[in-house]
């Protein structure tokens, strides 16, 4: 009997999905008889700790979470915080004739699928429902034809899953002991930060090249229109038929690259341009050429994240956190995807869009179909593709911000993939003529016309570099042929200096880790995070900059565990893990090799990884062998990189530095590198005058009250002063005593500050008096600048010389002013960046309590780490607001406790006090509890959007 018969008998079905949201939309295209509920993503792992190690396991288990002696079995724990959950599922079971996983169609959503089948042990007939988008007639298809769980996909997912357990839980901690604690390294993240690095290096190792060409302007000498203009404008290609050096001819170091090209120096453009000044040109040759271009595939999950990245500003986890609800809500199938297929039905819901929105002209008389490019291609899914059999227009779907906008790319992608060809023409035109001095020079202008747009109508595709041009760009040339006369209005030398290696973006990163198959595309937009979070990477506007802890990190993997860091033996492990999932190769071979090693000869089929060791000779090491043998590792070693004129850059445990000399030494200096500097902006200069900067502690001289020494010291936050306590001065317990301290003001600095004006800083708060009520009004000096405090309300001070002179009178003027919210509010903003493309609203910098941060008057978002008002882009800007948006409105459900107080203000004075206890309690434990609640909320949260990880 099929589930829908049965359900029209009373049967009761549950259906387990991974997210409240998506529970939430399919329960509606169900209906009764059927019970849908969230497993909030993964609900057991691997342990993430020893603590959570059953008794009975001892050892490296209780280490690894993994039993690496007895075919690698892993050791799942039910998560602490679904316990719950799972408790509920369980009881929907017990109540339930049937069981429906319904987790996503990919190796982690039958993973997922799998574990809720051996946690719950169901005793009734347990089915695997798949769909790639959440409509009704997808839902109730994948209803009526549910499969068997694929434990192939099983397997293969847990292969991935130990081989990273292994890899993080024995190489991290060596960079804990060798490097800085709490670091992490992973198979595809590891990798990610050595491409960083790397373009780093190339941008350190630059050395900017100089070279000239010549630019003129041809006319005609008719009269021109839009069509058919006047003149022309063209480069100079040869002289005496020798190239003239290019852009393209220097090498990512910026010198030349290319041999037999003219390198043209300033004075020899300028003396060639004056001598052509009066020469008789013509057209050599007229080139032209058909133009075509064919409609770009559906979007990919690597794809739509680079194309967000360029035309909406968004990150890769923005993407991807937009492009999750919109799935979710049934908008777009399946955002995690390799494929760039149609369905029919899709083909034919597209053609449909196009022959009704741009005539039968725009439609190809055959469907277009577009082969996987992906290697490997791990998923049977579609393209990302708007959902259902007629698609919605971006203004049907009733959608707002950043989801309309990432919807309607989506959906203009997918219409113009099904769109007819862009033609026209191209056209190459050589200009020559004979200098006075004798030299034969030759110029080249390119020129192209669109006669037909075909999908351009629909949709373009946004370039990484902003200065490229877009393939619906028409350059227009004059109608000229062979042997026509052209007279130069103008010939002028240009110089070029070369530039240094890009750095990545977002999308660029995921452009090359695609391009060299390392890692999965669903799992970029986690990797990128993760390097983020771990401080490897930071973002100065758009690019990706590393950090110098990870020239550290990278340097040792690079000499310690070569191959775990080599480009061609992540993309190698990654085939091998396919092969897996195909059934070609056995996960426990393949584990065994990786981390123990295997003598040569050994056989890398039947699950062996050809390479997984580092050694060479008669023996291939594995990963176990190389975390064994720490000695060889010199920390001081792999964290120390030379700047020049002897000063040596070295990566501390609590940040960079740089330092001349020995230590103890009368020469000896030392300085920190601030946190936001690149690596290729530290030169010897400027190294020079990091070290040239007063540091240390100053000391001021004797309390005389106390006679405590006063010292000036540099901080975390900023200059300070603060007094030295005596030895025996109990630090802690209940007679513990705090030494004074305070921060400088902003016109102070540290050698030059006086222990008259340390002690000055250290009397304060001072006590300004008291208000009509007796309420006492403090001057105070805080992070954020001066400010008056009366019981738990602040005023900002304008002026720091106002903590010593502020009177009692002007500070009761300042509270008798309404508050003002937000010190930037009456400020001018410190810069203006432009419209933002998803609120079309415009967006400037503002200075705010917490800092700068940018705002379009609805989303505001503080710059990181890396970013600055004076170099923020408008594009930064744009992923700021995008990524705040794609978090969502913060959660205010704990500051809703103190509700109680005004009861107690209502109460008697005789009760008054009493009732503030009460209300104090009261307040204290539902304010607990609300944040508790929160915070298992925010959890669970985080874990659904890390599902997908690598």
């Amino acid at each position: 009997m099929s589930p829908t018969s049965e359900t029209a008998h009373g049967g009761r079905r549950l259906v387990i999905v991974e997210s409240p949201a998506k529970a939430k939309t399919i329960k509606g295209y169900l209906g009764p008889g059927y019970v849908v509920e969230a497993s909030v993503g993964h609900i057991r792992d691997l342990p993430s700790g020893a603590a959570e190690v059953p008794e009975k396991y001892t050892g490296e288990v209780r280490r690894l979470g993994v039993d690496v002696e007895h075919d690698f079995q892993p050791v799942y724990v039910v998560n602490a915080d679904k316990k719950a959950q799972v408790r509920k599922l369980k009881e929907l079971l017990a109540e339930s004739d049937e069981l429906y996983l319904a987790t996503d169609e990919d190796r982690e959503g039958e993973a997922i699928a799998w574990h809720l089948r051996e946690v719950l042990k169901p005793k009734v007939p347990v089915h695997r429902m798949v769909f790639h988008e959440i409509t009704k007639d997808a839902i109730r298809e994948a209803v009526a034809n549910p499969r068997e769980l694929n434990q192939r996909m099983v397997d293969a997912q847990e292969t991935r899953r130990i081989l990273d357990r292994l890899y993080g839980y024995e190489v991290s901690p060596v960079l804990w002991k060798k490097v800085m604690p709490k670091l992490s390294a992973g198979r595809v993240q590891s990798v990610a930060t050595r491409l960083v690095v790397e373009r780093e290096r190339e941008r350190i190792a630059f050395r900017s090249a100089e070279y000239w060409d010549l630019t003129g302007t041809f006319s005609t000498g008719r009269k021109g229109d839009a069509s058919d203009p006047s003149s022309l404008v063209a480069r100079l290609a040869a002289v005496d038929g020798r190239r003239v050096a290019q852009g393209r001819d220097f090498g990512s170091d910026g010198q030349l690259k290319t041999a037999n090209v003219l390198h043209l120096d300033e004075q020899n453009a300028r003396t060639l341009a004056a001598a052509l000044a009066d020469t008789a040109f013509s057209v050599r040759s007229v080139e032209s050429k058909p133009y075509r271009r064919s409609p770009y595939a559906p979007f990919r999950t690597t794809t739509l994240q680079q194309e967000a990245s360029r035309k909406l500003g968004f990150g890769a986890k923005a993407t991807m956190q937009v492009a999750q609800k919109l799935y979710e809500n049934g908008f777009i199938t399946y955002m995690r995807t390799d494929s760039t297929i149609l369905s029919d039905t899709a083909v034919s819901a597209a053609r449909a869009q196009v022959t009704h929105l741009y005539g039968a002209d725009y439609l190809p008389e055959k469907p277009r179909v577009y082969a996987g490019k992906v290697k490997n291609a791990q998923e049977a899914h579609e393209a990302i593709r708007p959902s259902g059999d007629r698609f919605r227009t971006p203004a049907e779907t009733g959608l707002t911000g950043d989801q309309f906008k990432l919807y309607e790319l989506i959906w203009k992608r997918t219409v113009a993939s099904q769109m007819k060809d862009a033609t026209g023409n191209s056209v190459t035109v050589k200009i020559g003529g004979r200098a006075s001095d004798g030299r034969d020079a030759e110029f080249s202008a390119s020129g192209k016309t669109i006669t037909f747009h075909g999908f351009m109508k629909a949709y373009v595709e946004g370039a990484d570099d902003p200065n490229a041009e877009l393939d619906d760009r028409e350059r227009r040339l004059p109608q000229v042929a062979e042997g026509d006369a052209l007279s130069a209005e103008e010939i002028t030398a240009d110089g070029h200096a070369t530039k240094p290696p890009a750095r990545y973006t977002e999308a660029s990163l995921v452009k090359e880790l695609e391009e060299r198959e390392i890692g999965r595309p669903s799992t970029y937009a986690s990797i990128i995070g993760t390097i983020l979070d771990r401080g490897y990477v930071f973002k100065k506007g758009t690019a990706l900059v590393p950090s110098f802890l990870s020239f550290a990190v990278v340097n040792l993997l690079e000499k310690h565990f070569g191959r775990l860091v080599d480009y061609d033996f992540t993309a190698r492990m990654e085939d091998d893990l396919d092969r897996i999932a195909r059934g070609e190769a056995q996960s426990v071979p393949w584990l065994k090799r990786f981390y123990f090693g295997e003598a040569e000869g050994g056989t890398s089929g039947e699950g062996g990884a050809a390479d997984a060791g580092n050694g060479d000779g008669d023996h291939l090491g594995g990963l176990k062998e190389l975390v064994t043998d720490l000695g060889a590792i010199d920390a001081r070693e792999i964290s120390s990189f030379p700047v020049g004129n002897g000063i040596v850059l070295r990566v501390g445990r609590y940040g960079a530095y740089v330092e001349r000399g020995e230590k103890g030494q009368e020469e000896y200096q030392k300085a920190d590198v601030p946190d936001d500097l690149a690596p290729d902006e530290l030169t010897v200069e400027l190294a020079e005058e990091l070290l040239a900067k007063p540091s240390g502690d100053f000391e001021l001289g004797a309390d005389p009250v106390s006679g405590h020494q006063i010292v000036a010291k540099d901080g975390r936050y900023g200059p300070y002063v603060t007094e030295i306590l005596p030895e025996g001065t109990p630090k802690t317990g209940k007679n513990a005593v705090k030494p004074r301290t305070a921060s400088l003001f902003k016109s102070m600095s540290l050698d030059t500050v006086t222990l008259e004006e340390a002690l000055k800083l250290m009397s304060l708060p001072r006590v300004v008096g008291t208000d009509a009520e007796g309420v006492e009004i403090t001057a105070q000096n805080g992070r954020y600048g001066p400010y008056l405090k009366k019981g738990t309300d602040s005023r900002s001070l304008t002026d720091e010389d106002q903590l010593f002179n502020i009177t009692l009178d002007e500070a009761l003027a300042i509270y008798a002013q309404p508050k003002q919210r937000g010190r930037a509010a009456a400020k001018p903003p410190l810069k203006e960046l432009g419209t933002d493309p998803v609120s079309e609203k415009p967006v400037v910098v503002k200075d705010g309590r917490f800092g700068p941060y940018v705002t379009d008057g609805e989303t505001n978002a503080t710059l990181r780490t890396g970013d600055s008002v004076e170099t923020i882009t408008p594009e930064r800007g744009y992923e700021l607001l995008a990524e705040k948006r794609a978090k969502g409105p913060a959660k205010k459900t704990a500051k809703k406790a103190p509700a109680k107080k005004t009861a107690a203000k209502k109460a008697t004075p005789a009760k008054k006090t009493a009732a503030k206890k009460t209300a104090a309690k009261t307040t204290a434990a539902k304010s607990t509890t609300a944040k508790t609640a929160a915070a298992k909320k925010t959890t669970a949260a985080a874990k659904t959007a890390s599902a997908k990880t690598e």
